[in-house]
């Protein structure tokens, strides 16, 4: 993917989601705020085919997938490959318990305008920027990443 096409903010993410119009609402409202997102797609196995061949900055996922997939299993394995996860859940008390897989957590019901605010968020904690008040809703888990690099 060439820069031009990960859109304003240069930085791309993936949504992993079982619940298609939920997929494409929050896709729709992140491109519109300058993120490039890949291919919605509401499998584990197809999600970290995209994973390993695009490497985005941030996923997105739900606990609950298709069938019987697993989101914190999917987080392992993306943590693996160095790409941080925000899971996306109704499922409160399994979020917290993935908190060394993932970076952190935004309860279910919440709306786009939420998920581009938490999604701005760990970005700039990623990048090492602390400047930005965490959205009200967002649950950070330190210890999922190092989320702000070594001085």
């Amino acid at each position: 993917m060439t820069p031009s096409r990960a859109g304003k903010t240069g930085k791309t993410l993936m949504i992993v989601e079982d619940e298609a119009l939920v997929a494409m609402t929050l896709r729709d409202e992140l491109e519109d705020a300058g993120y490039h997102v890949f291919d919605l797609t509401d499998r584990h196995a197809e999600a970290l085919e995209v994973a390993k061949a695009c490497k985005p900055d941030l996923a997105l996922v739900n606990i609950r997938l298709a069938g019987r997939d697993d989101g914190i299993e999917l987080a392992e394995q993306l943590k693996m490959l160095g790409i941080p996860v925000l899971l996306i859940s109704g499922q409160t008390s399994r979020a917290r318990s993935a908190k060394t897989v993932a970076i952190g957590s935004l309860p279910k019901p919440y709306d786009a305008a939420d998920m581009v605010l938490a999604v701005a968020y760990l970005m700039a904690r990623l990048q090492g920027e602390t400047s930005l008040p965490r959205p009200d809703r967002l649950e950070v888990f330190d210890d999922g990443f190092d989320l702000a690099p070594a001085a």
